[in-house]
């Protein structure tokens, strides 16, 4: 049990514990960055190939640490989905982000499943509600959204 902790607390890393602590210090710190966290997901949508907007079947989790890096995991029920992101209906990336404005962050890909990312700066809009974030693309031939929820 102590090893699931422990492993638990380095994967997850100091956002783990800013979130934790609560004095003001940390409380500043979410203000200034309200993405810290860890952040379940609740819904993705994307164009189908009849050009609706379909739900799609999947689960995952997006967590971002004080100290600015991310790390991004979505799992396909179907494994044969098929994206730029993924790859045998999972997808997989981490590395760095920077918040540039109130609405728009850039996610650095220092590592991903499929190779072709590594190496991109991915911007992305974002939106917080309560407990919700929802995320797009800026690239205006991605049409899809993604809805997280605070764990």
């Amino acid at each position: 049990m102590k090893s699931l902790l422990l492993f638990s607390l380095v994967l997850l890393g100091p956002g783990v514990a800013a979130q934790s602590a609560p004095n003001a210090s940390n409380r500043n710190m979410e203000i200034q960055n309200p993405l810290t966290g860890a952040w379940k997901l609740v819904s993705l949508e994307e164009p189908g190939a009849d050009g609706q907007v379909h739900r799609v079947d999947c689960s995952g989790m997006f967590v971002f640490t004080s100290d600015g890096n991310a790390a991004v995991q979505v799992m396909y029920r179907n494994a044969l989905t098929g994206s730029a992101y993924t790859q045998g209906g999972y997808e997989a990336s981490y590395g760095t982000y920077r918040i540039n404005s109130p609405s728009t962050f850039t996610f650095h890909i220092d590592g991903a499943l499929v190779r072709s990312l590594i190496g991109k700066d991915l911007k992305r809009t974002y939106q917080i509600s309560g407990n919700r974030l929802t995320v797009k693309s800026t690239d205006p031939n991605e049409r899809w959204e993604v809805v997280w929820k605070r764990y």
